[in-house]
């Protein structure tokens, strides 16, 4: 039997590979041009994805820069403008759609899809998505934390026709782009989106004339089967069973207080895996809902994690099921507000991070940090026509410690890990927003045995500037960043504004919006660090010294959360020792205290809160207590979720 008989593809293995990379290559070629015509600031940051999809929609190949959150949806996009159009395609045609009940993310990641025809039909389609700034809706940037219903979050596009055989339809692209509050910045990333399904349409064409049509369309199907038969067999040859957990959204804004669940139960039975969001919250009074098909991108995500080395495309979907209940947090359907849908979706990817890292500990990883993004908008005075401003910006953080090595630093969020730091120096030209500060924040990174990652700090000042509103969506404010296997939480996120008339300093926590702003207004926010791996009393010394040094960690809470007494020797050299007797006794003493302080009551906790005697990071470290970080009054049915968790995940791996 022939080696192409035996592995049952059509192609033998040399064609298989050359194909194989050539699709990928031709899909990273897309970013490319992306990056050099787009108009959007946040475009050219990577906020972007493509793919290559074959005739029935199911995705071929993703760009290796694409960011996580695209993963798992592109094919549900292009399958719906297949259903909308497959009798009324010709050469030249490119459609557009952004619709998240279709299988999208939210409104502003708006996809461009492109037949590629061999012989009068097509063969593939190449698909293009960018997020947009703005797509319309109450608020600059999209995002009104106060949406119930899409209504208010922009524009919803249902598969139309933008280029018609070549033809640039100008009307409906006008239309679009007039719903929005930057008009010519829209139809620029039209056309480069639009150009970019044209370089990898260019790459097929040129495959097929190498290599002829029947080839490179046996070549589609092999490497999704490829994909298929290693991802069945990873999965075969790991113990069946079930695993479940869950985390949370901090909150629905429209009732009371109480953190929203999300829970899943991870099954493996042969060589498929079931993922079962049965008992997840209903969907909420906010946009901080997710629809099914961002739902199946985060399962993705988080399972491709621990199966780095497999390329991206359908056959990787195929041996996994999603069951998420209709009208749940994590199955919204319209008219639900679902731009927010990236709260729900960390925590999914960071619960599959939970499990599959009891399955693959040598894989485990904690909690990583939450995205947040700022939207600020209103008239730019530093030109004569004072036009609109967008500042649209997101912050790294810190993800989970590891088994064996502490946390990435300062890293892009899982949700888009190809997303990159934008530079302020851009920022600035293009808004009139000053950066004050941006630099690692100490103390950030959740304690372990091995540390999460630390998380930063950023300060910005309004300039010169008019009728402007701010709005913040990020989480983790109550449902903490966490650790796992004994390690502890981060820190809470969220927003303080200091306004220039008083001087005062606010804390708006980690949701709001449309709060107006005036020139000489202060507004700073950190991003969490990663959780902690393992017990923070385990970790070595020498190790928390070295963090002391590098500004990691305090000298303080190297004491409070690793038991380590540091000396300084020369703190302009950055010279300190660890006081090993000293740190020895104090190890033992916070043994002792530790279980207790779980069960002291949480109104006490928050007592000596508001009176200054711990902080933040004592109340959720040691304490596991969650407050109103503005008013200091304990938050009981939050400190109650959290407590249970925290029990689960870190207290249970402790050793007296």
């Amino acid at each position: 039997m022939n080696t192409i008989a035996r592995t049952g593809f059509a192609l033998d293995p040399v064609t298989f590979e050359v194909l194989k990379n050539s699709y990928i290559t031709a899909v990273d070629q897309m970013a490319e041009q992306i990056l050099r015509t787009c108009y959007s600031f946040v475009i050219y940051n990577r906020d972007f994805s493509n793919a290559l999809n074959d005739v029935n929609g199911d995705s071929i190949a993703q760009g290796n820069a694409d960011i996580a959150v695209h993963v798992g949806t592109l094919h549900y996009t292009c399958k719906d403008v297949i259903r909308a159009f497959k009798d009324d395609m010709r050469p030249g045609d490119v459609f557009a759609i952004n619709d998240p009940y279709a299988g999208g993310t939210h409104f502003p990641d708006v996809r461009l899809v492109r037949p590629i025809f061999v012989d009068g039909a097509p063969i593939a389609y190449t698909q293009s998505n960018g997020h947009w700034s703005d797509v319309g809706g109450s608020v600059p940037g999209s995002f009104d934390v106060m949406a119930r219903e899409m209504f208010r979050e922009g524009i919803r596009i249902t598969p139309v026709r933008l280029w018609d055989g070549g033809r640039f339809c100008k009307d409906v692209a006008g239309l679009i782009a007039a719903n929005t509050r930057d008009p010519a910045s829209i139809i620029g990333d039209m056309q480069a989106q639009a150009e970019a399904t044209r370089v990898a349409e260019r790459e097929i064409l040129r495959l097929v004339g190498k290599y002829g049509k029947d080839t490179v369309v046996a070549g589609f199907a092999d490497v999704q089967d490829y994909v298929e038969r290693a991802m069945r067999q990873r999965i075969a040859a790991l113990p069946d069973g079930s695993w479940e957990t869950q985390d949370f959204i901090d909150r629905d804004p429209a009732g009371g207080e109480g953190m929203i669940p999300i829970k899943v139960r991870m099954t493996i039975a042969g060589d498929r895996v079931i993922y079962d969001f049965t008992g997840s919250h209903a969907c909420i009074g906010s946009l901080y809902n997710s629809a099914f098909g961002a739902t199946f991108s985060a399962v993705v995500a988080g399972m491709k994690t621990f199966f780095p080395d497999l390329p991206l495309n359908s056959g990787f979907y195929r041996p996994i099921e999603v069951i998420a209940p209709e009208d749940s947090i994590v199955n919204a359907r319209w008219p639900v507000a679902v731009t927010g849908f990236l709260m729900p979706y960390e925590k999914i990817m960071n619960s599959i991070y939970e499990i599959w890292s009891k399955i693959l500990p040598q894989r485990a990883i904690a909690c990583a940090f939450n995205l947040e993004y700022l939207l600020t908008g209103g008239r730019d005075l530093r030109t004569p026509e004072k036009k609109i401003f967008m500042f649209y910006d997101w912050l790294p953080g810190g993800w989970g410690g590891r088994n064996g090595r502490d946390g990435a630093n300062a890293t892009t969020a899982c949700f888009g890990t190809g997303l990159q730091s934008q530079p302020v120096e851009g920022q600035e030209r293009v808004s009139p927003i000053l950066t004050n500060e941006y630099q690692i924040l100490t103390d950030s990174a959740g304690p372990g045995k091995w540390r999460g990652g630390a998380g930063v700090r950023k300060t910005s000042t309004l300039r010169e500037a008019d009728r402007t509103v701010i709005s913040y969506i990020c989480d983790r404010e109550r449902a903490i960043v966490w650790g796992i296997e004994g390690g502890l939480p981060s820190m809470p996120h969220g927003l303080t504004l200091t306004r220039a008339e008083d001087g005062k300093a606010d804390w708006l926590g980690s949701v709001f919006s449309d709060e107006a702003l005036r020139s000489g207004d202060v507004f700073s926010r950190p991003t969490a660090g990663g959780g902690g791996y393992g017990d923070p009393l385990e970790r070595d010394p020498a190790l928390v010294c070295e963090d002391v040094a590098d500004e990691y960690v305090s000298i303080a809470r190297a004491q409070k959360d690793y038991g380590v007494i540091i000396r300084v020797v020369d703190a302009d050299l950055a010279a300190y020792a660890v006081d090993a007797e000293a740190t020895a006794a104090e190890r033992a003493r916070l043994r002792g205290l530790r279980r207790g302080r779980l069960r002291e009551a949480p109104e006490a906790v928050a007592a000596r809160f508001r009176a200054g005697e711990i902080d933040a990071l004592d109340a959720v470290r040691h304490y596991a207590v969650v407050l109103d970080w503005n008013s200091g009054e304990v938050l009981p049915i939050s400190t109650a979720q959290f407590r249970e968790m925290f029990l689960k995940r870190s207290a249970a791996h402790w050793v007296d």
